[in-house]
């Protein structure tokens, strides 16, 4: 039942829809999953795309084939799966979704009973369990029932303004103006009704949750015409935008410009840090200037693998407060232990009413890089391209620190540079990021060249 379409990573697995991932591998992977759990019941949802009224039913009859009950939440964020697992006190759940990936790809992403991402260890079980086709199939009159719950949106709003890091009254005096484009994905109705309980002015545009992506659905700056355009024309405070299951959060500001997704995570752990102390978590593609924002309020900062397992398990294991990726993934461990647009929105609010700044002054008084992230299709063998950048890489950034958990991440003095192999696409990535413009350009330009 090999299928070397499907990528496999800690998120789960991911493939296009027609050519890879098909509703038989998704009913295979059900099962897997239901004989991994053993009992008890499974909370599942999806985003908006259109195949998921195909996958998601096929992944609901695996799981009730080897007799666990399905609690289906319909439409939703990732996110709001994480915390309906832990509050319903589920095995386990499953998200449909390929969050950023465009509209043919669908994945299943995969939690343990907690809420989190299933380990890496954990998810070797399962794909075992998988490939030897293991799976415990029940008899006809103990397989399991399904059990539908519309109403998790609604909790994860409430549970999002609970936060006592939240400023409720400082947000709604502050009345803002807000446009939303949630790419008529799962943030379609949650981020907008979580600004409209926060007092805020919202208007919408690509939230009818129909799954038509109508521009390119990762929420980085080339991606945000339409939307900055918007923040102009009815002369908004700011914009927000999701990816297609709300997970990460891109900002654009009063002017229309788009500020970069990094920046999301850098005010979010300003606003933490700025009433608890405690230690930061980012994985090594996450850009400096957060790094910089944490030990300026007196937080230690450690660095995880990429990917939200990776960085969840760090946290926890360093204790940390506040956390996330520079993909515009916010994780606040206090509420739940997965990035969540839309803690990231409450908390981006909370700074800007606080400190009665605009979006643009604010970032004014961050640390200043320069960042350019690349992307191309893997050609030949990547390994052996790594090994040759690693050894002549002296002659282009000259000392470095070499950090290799996740590819080749170089420290040097001006900034860092990392290349690695995605997990979620068959692509490389590169980022590079210094202080000066000129110089970030320059070594984004001689690196990819070897890499072709």
């Amino acid at each position: 039942m090999k299928n070397k379409n499907i990528i496999k990573s800690t998120s789960g697995i991911r493939g296009i829809i027609g050519t890879g991932l098909e509703p038989i591998t998704a009913t295979a992977y059900g099962a897997a999953f239901g004989t991994f759990l053993k009992k008890g019941r499974v909370v599942v949802g999806r985003d908006s795309r259109p195949s998921g009224s195909i996958i998601m039913p096929a992944v609901i009859s695996g799981l009730l084939s080897v007799g666990l009950d399905v609690i289906d939440i319909g439409i939703v964020p990732t996110p709001t799966v994480e915390i309906a697992v832990k509050r319903t006190h589920a095995q386990g759940g499953i998200c449909i979704t390929a969050s950023h990936n465009p509209s043919q790809w669908n994945a299943l992403k995969f939690f343990n009973q907690s809420g989190v991402f299933i380990t890496p260890q954990e998810y070797r079980r399962l794909d075992e369990i998988f490939n030897l086709k293991k799976f415990a199939f029940k008899k006809f009159d103990k397989l399991g029932q399904v059990i539908k719950q519309t109403h998790w949106v609604e909790e994860h709003v409430k549970s999002t303004l609970a936060i006592k890091e939240v400023n409720k009254r400082a947000i709604k005096k502050r009345k803002l103006k807000v446009v939303v484009d949630a790419i008529n994905g799962a943030g379609s109705r949650a981020l907008p009704l979580l600004l409209e309980k926060l007092g805020v002015q919202t208007i919408t545009i690509n939230c009818a949750e129909d799954g038509n992506f109508v521009h390119e659905p990762e929420p980085i700056p080339k991606n945000l015409t339409q939307l900055s355009k918007a923040v102009k024309k009815y002369k908004a405070d700011l914009g927000l935008a999701c990816d297609p299951d709300a997970d990460r959060l891109a900002l654009v500001d009063e002017t229309g410009n788009p500020i970069g997704e990094e920046l999301t995570l850098a005010i979010a752990v300003k606003a933490v840090l700025s009433k608890k102390r405690g230690p930061t978590v980012i994985n090594l593609s996450t850009s400096k200037v957060t790094e910089d924002i944490a030990r300026s309020l007196g937080s230690k900062v450690y660095y995880s693998k990429v990917g939200e397992s990776h960085v969840v398990q760090t946290i926890k294991a360093k204790k940390a407060v506040i956390g996330g990726e520079g993909n515009g993934g916010v994780i606040y461990p206090a509420f739940h232990s997965g990035r969540d647009s839309l803690i990231g929105s409450a908390l981006v609010l909370t700074v800007l009413a606080e400190e009665k700044k605009t979006l643009s002054e604010l970032i004014a008084t961050f640390p200043r890089y320069y960042n350019i992230k690349l992307k191309d299709y893997l050609k030949g063998d990547f390994s052996k391209k790594l090994s040759r950048f690693e050894k002549n890489a002296f002659q282009i950034l000259g000392k470095t620190t070499l950090d290799k958990r996740d590819g080749l991440r170089f420290n040097f003095k001006q900034g860092w540079l990392q290349i690695r192999s995605s997990n979620t696409e068959p692509i490389y990535r590169l980022i590079v990021e210094t202080n000066n413009e000129k110089l970030t350009k320059s070594l984004a330009y001689q690196v990819k060249r070897y890499f072709k």
